[in-house]
C-alpha cells in the first residue's frame, strides 16, 4: 500500500488532517505546555521525534506482528522511544526537563502516536511511515508554537524567553520584551489555552471555507462559459 504521494502525506499532516486542529488529539500536552514558546517548541519536537522513530519501527515489524498482539507491541515500541527521548532531555537539558515535567513521559499516551502507528505505519513502507511521522509532528508542533507564542506574549509580555533551555547559550539574548506592557493574567492560566486553540481552529476554518468558495467560483466560471457555434444559412 505505497500508492500514496509524499505531497498528500505532507498536506494531510500539516493542514487537512492536522492532529491538533482537525482530529483534536493530544490536547492534554497541547493545552498544558503551551504557556511559552520554549515549552511548546520543546514538547513539539519531542513528539515529532517520537512519531518518526515509532512509525519507522512499527513499519519495520509490521509483517512479523500477529493481529492479536498488534496494539500492545505498538504501545511497547512507542513507550521505548519516548523513554529514550526523556533520558536524552534529562541528560542534556535538565532545566528543560524540569519545565516540561510529567508531560514528556505522557507523550506515550498521546493518541496521535498510536493512531498513526495503527492507521498508517502498519500499512506502508518505512520511508513513507517516517515521513508521515515527520509531517504529523510538524503540524502538531506548529499549532503548539503558535499557541505558546500567543499566550506568552499576551500573558507575560515576552517572547522567546528561556530559549537557551533548548538551544544553549546562543539563545540567551533572544528574549523580546514588550515595553510598559501590563501583563494579562488570564493568558498565563490554563483556561486561556482553550480560548487560544478555539481561535486557531476558527481561523483555519475561515481559511478553508474561503479557499473552497474561491475554487467553486473558478469552477463555475470555467464550466459556465461554453462556446456556441451556429451553422446554416439564414434567408
Amino acid at each position: 500500500m505505497s500508492d500514496i504521494s509524499y505531497r498528500k502525506i505532507a498536506a494531510d499532516g500539516l493542514w487537512h488532517n492536522n492532529t491538533a486542529t482537525v482530529q483534536l488529539l493530544g490536547l492534554c500536552p497541547l493545552l498544558a505546555c503551551s504557556n511559552s514558546v520554549v515549552n511548546a517548541l520543546s514538547l513539539g519536537l519531542a513528539t515529532t521525534l517520537a512519531l518518526i522513530t515509532s512509525n519507522a519501527a512499527v513499519s519495520l515489524v509490521r509483517h512479523h506482528t500477529p493481529n492479536t498482539l498488534r496494539l500492545p507491541i505498538f504501545m511497547l515500541i512507542i513507550a521505548s522511544f519516548v523513554s529514550c527521548i526523556e533520558l536524552l532531555i534529562h541528560a542534556f537539558s535538565y532545566p528543560l526537563y524540569q519545565a516540561l515535567g510529567i508531560f514528556i513521559p505522557l507523550i506515550v499516551t498521546n493518541c496521535a502516536l498510536l493512531g498513526r502507528a495503527e492507521a498508517f505505519a502498519s500499512k506502508h513502507n518505512t520511508r513513507l511511515a517516517a515521513f508521515d511521522g515527520l509531517m504529523v509532528g510538524l503540524g502538531f508542533t506548529a499549532v503548539l508554537v503558535l499557541l505558546g507564542a500567543m499566550r506568552e506574549l499576551l500573558g507575560s509580555g515576552t517572547l522567546l524567553a528561556n530559549m537557551h533551555f533548548l538551544l544553549g547559550d546562543i539563545a540567551k539574548s533572544w528574549t523580546i520584551t514588550l515595553p510598559d506592557y501590563q501583563k494579562f493574567l488570564f493568558f498565563v492560566l490554563p483556561p486561556s489555552a482553550f480560548v487560544g486553540l478555539g481561535l486557531i481552529i476558527a481561523l483555519k476554518n475561515i481559511i478553508d471555507n474561503t479557499l473552497k468558495q474561491r475554487q467553486a467560483a473558478q469552477k463555475s466560471a470555467t464550466t459556465g462559459s461554453k462556446r456556441v457555434r451556429t451553422t446554416g444559412h439564414i434567408s
